[in-house]
């Protein structure tokens, strides 16, 4: 009885769910539109005011996790709790400011019908308006991603069909655009996806042809995930619905985050999660393998991990084997990267993949 209310609670926690709109341009550009015409309308009124601006709350104490009932996969998303932009508060005179300079140039590029990207529209901001937007706001976005895997055929409308594995060890690079990523036709005859953290190692395991050691397909988004990766990875979880999408990441909090990343989504995307949320288990590098490093190979944590690991055990999403293996890196004081297992050789980490797939030794 105790499983079937908690059942309930989750499956009902869902209606709390705030999510964003995916909007045609005109209706995006109405919307900028009444915003504006509502902002005047106030301004001159006979007793003239400047609204604040309400913006969904994007702290992790707005945050919830749903769990699906009908489905295996978990995401994050954001609840009903608002935040406000003043101009007549000093300090968030200057957000207010941005929210409406970002909203002009969203309405500048949807009436040129023009498509960017995050990072473009970024630093077009950035140039336009020094003093409302720096580089240390920006949260990092690539443009790209790289795949490349056993025998997988990419093909983007009226083009031809690309080989990924005959791409060499820089792997295929994919565009981010969203609307194309959609339209692919993929083909495989691969038994993994693999998501890895880093692009060197991402060219050591395409280098050493493991897709061909291990039925596989190699995804990269060369550190923190993108939105064009997290996209492509649904993308081809829908595709290949079978195939268990497994993260090699480097044993430290900043790894596991990016796992979490691409498993639940991310707070600050907590109004779309649920588009790029995938069941990604995690393979390595884990507790349990930390035998196979020397001691000498362990790096203490940096102030960053810290901060990180601080926000990973306030949060939800951690489910318990994940909550465990965080205590074990706090509790150490250590990280271990990757690369730590090349004492073994350079050819030892598509054996440890494969040893570990094998052995479902993923969690």
């Amino acid at each position: 009885m105790d499983d079937l209310s908690n059942s309930s609670m989750k499956f009902f926690s869902d209606q709390k769910l705030c999510y964003a709109d995916i909007l045609p341009p005109y209706e995006a550009r109405a919307r900028i539109q009444v915003a504006v015409l509502n902002f005047l309308k106030l301004l001159n009124s006979p007793d003239p005011s400047i609204s604040d601006l309400p913006l969904i709350n994007r702290k992790s104490s707005n945050s919830r996790v749903s769990e699906g009932i009908l489905t295996n996969v978990s995401w994050i998303f954001l609840s009903h709790s608002f935040c406000t932009r003043s101009l007549m508060k000093a300090n968030a005179a200057k957000a207010f400011i941005r929210v409406w300079k970002v909203m002009a140039m969203c309405f500048e590029i949807l009436v040129q019908e023009k498509r960017v990207t995050q990072r473009e529209l970024f630093y077009k901001l950035l140039c336009d308006s020094p003093d409302y937007f720096s580089s240390q706001l920006q949260k990092r976005i690539d443009e790209i991603s790289h795949k490349s895997g056993f025998s997988v055929y990419y093909q983007e409308p009226n083009k031809e069909a690309v080989d990924c594995s005959a791409c060499g060890s820089s792997g295929y690079a994919i565009s981010g655009d969203l609307e194309l990523l959609e339209s692919l036709v993929m083909k495989t005859d691969a038994r993994y996806i693999i998501v890895v953290e880093k692009h060197a190692i991402f060219q050591r395991l395409a280098e050493d042809r493991v897709f061909n050691q291990i039925p596989s397909i190699l995804l990269t988004a060369k550190g923190y995930p993108d939105i064009a990766t997290r996209f492509l990875l649904h993308r081809m979880s829908r595709a290949f619905p079978d195939l268990p999408i497994l993260a090699l990441v480097d044993w430290n909090p900043a790894g596991l985050a990016i796992l979490c990343t691409f498993k639940f989504g991310s707070i600050g995307m907590g109004l779309e999660a649920y588009r790029y949320a995938c069941n990604v288990k995690w393979l390595g590098v884990r507790g349990n393998d930390l035998q196979l490093i020397p001691e000498q190979s362990l790096a203490p944590l940096k102030p960053r991990d810290w901060q990180i690991a601080k926000s990973l055990k306030a949060s939800e999403i951690l489910q318990e084997n994940y909550r465990e293996e965080l205590e074990l890196m706090t509790q150490s004081g250590h990280r271990a990267e990757i690369e730590a297992l090349y004492v073994h050789g350079f050819d030892y980490l598509g054996k440890y993949i494969a040893k570990k797939i094998v052995q479902a030794n993923y969690i």
